[in-house]
């Protein structure tokens, strides 16, 4: 009858232990979810967020230059074809 009750009581001591250990890990894990965030979080969450979209960062980026470097042609065009006026607007009124 002894080992009856010591085994109970061993299984509701390991019952008891593991309750306090759940308690505290559920304690720790609120504890960490909301304490404040300092820059140094904010920048990493920053990076993982950007990282994760890195293949679309890189083709927004691709499409944004070739827009620029088209924009810069025709604005080198249009710069070249106003000079070849002016000058030949000098020729036509003779300076």
């Amino acid at each position: 009858m002894e080992d009856e009750m010591n085994t109970e009581g061993q299984g509701l001591n390991a019952g008891i232990w593991i309750g306090i250990a759940v308690g505290a890990a559920v304690g720790i894990g609120i504890a960490i979810s909301r304490r404040k965030k300092t820059r140094w979080d904010a920048a990493r969450e920053t990076g993982e967020r950007i990282s994760s979209h890195s293949s679309e960062l890189a083709d927004s980026t691709r499409d944004i230059m070739d827009r620029v470097k088209l924009i810069y042609e025709e604005s080198r065009k249009v710069v070249e074809e106003a000079g070849e006026r002016w000058e030949h607007g000098r020729k036509l009124v003779g300076v």
